[in-house]
């Protein structure tokens, strides 16, 4: 069985530093709408200034658990679903 993951971004926390984006670009990418970190359109269910969230399949949660866990503030938090 094959878990998805819901993923949840605090923009409001965030810094823009790329850490996110540039060890996973296939999860995340820093939005054009204020320049933080988000979830890439294809796994994106919403973004505000305030909050990014979205399901990303289990072959993307290595690789987003590992920007996660090199985030500096911790912006970066997971759910299974």
């Amino acid at each position: 069985m094959n878990m998805v993951y819901r993923v949840s971004v605090d923009r409001q926390l965030c810094i823009a530093c790329r850490v996110a984006p540039d060890l996973c670009p296939t999860v995340f990418v820093l939005g054009k709408d204020n320049g933080k970190n988000r979830l890439v359109e294809a796994y994106s269910n919403e973004t505000s200034n305030d909050v990014s969230t979205g399901v990303i399949p289990d072959e993307l949660y290595t690789c987003a658990r590992k920007a996660a866990a090199a985030c500096p503030v911790q912006a970066i938090t997971f759910d299974t679903t």
